[in-house]
């Protein structure tokens, strides 16, 4: 296949997918390598924006996916008469920010961090799609492990984990840990990037 033929092969998959798809499976698929694939959505994302048009292609680590425009969102919502999701109060951004920093975490991890019971913001994560249990640990009582999902990095506009900003360390660490106001600072800077 020619750069052309794969771009718009890319194109049509994501299309119908309207769902994440894995490079990798593309790839295998149109027998071509993964960095061919990556290099057409590329490009198909380059030609996107620099058109001005109302989809967007977005690299969610590794998986790609088509979405709608940012800046159309609210013409968009009205047409389609949805609502807009209510914003994330600061405690669930500091829920967000220490699993995202620190997953896979347990809630007793979360809480230790915080000082307070988290199991309601937990459970609001969770029903949001924001995060989602990796497992459990093997300790007593085997609690349940969180980690961030695809969802949360398509929401906070970033490709992967590693496009979360730096989180400074603490001037003052206890037992090793992460100040909480770092990592509400880093989730703050997330949540207005995706603001902008």
């Amino acid at each position: 296949m020619d750069n052309h033929e794969i771009e718009t092969a890319v194109e049509g998959i994501l299309f119908a997918s309207g769902e994440p798809v894995s490079a990798d499976r593309i790839a295998s698929v149109l027998l071509v390598e993964r960095e061919e694939v990556f290099s057409a959505a590329s490009k198909l994302a380059d030609k996107y924006a620099y058109e001005r048009r109302g989809i967007r292609l977005v690299n969610l680590d590794g998986m790609l996916q088509m979405c709608s425009a940012p800046e159309l969102s609210d013409l968009i919502r009205t047409v389609l008469e949805t609502r807009k999701a209510p914003r994330l109060s600061q405690p669930a951004l500091e829920v967000l920010a220490i699993i995202a920093y620190f997953q896979p975490v347990t809630r007793a991890y979360i809480e230790q961090v915080r000082g307070v019971d988290s199991s309601y913001t937990v459970n609001l994560l969770h029903e949001r799609g924001l995060i989602e249990p990796a497992g459990k640990m093997d300790a007593p009582g085997r609690p349940v492990l969180y980690r961030t999902t695809l969802n949360f990095l398509r929401t906070f506009g970033l490709s992967s984990l590693d496009d979360l900003p730096e989180l400074e360390e603490a001037e003052n660490e206890i037992d090793g840990q992460i100040r909480l106001q770092a990592l509400s600072e880093a989730a703050s800077e997330v949540k207005s990037e995706t603001e902008e």
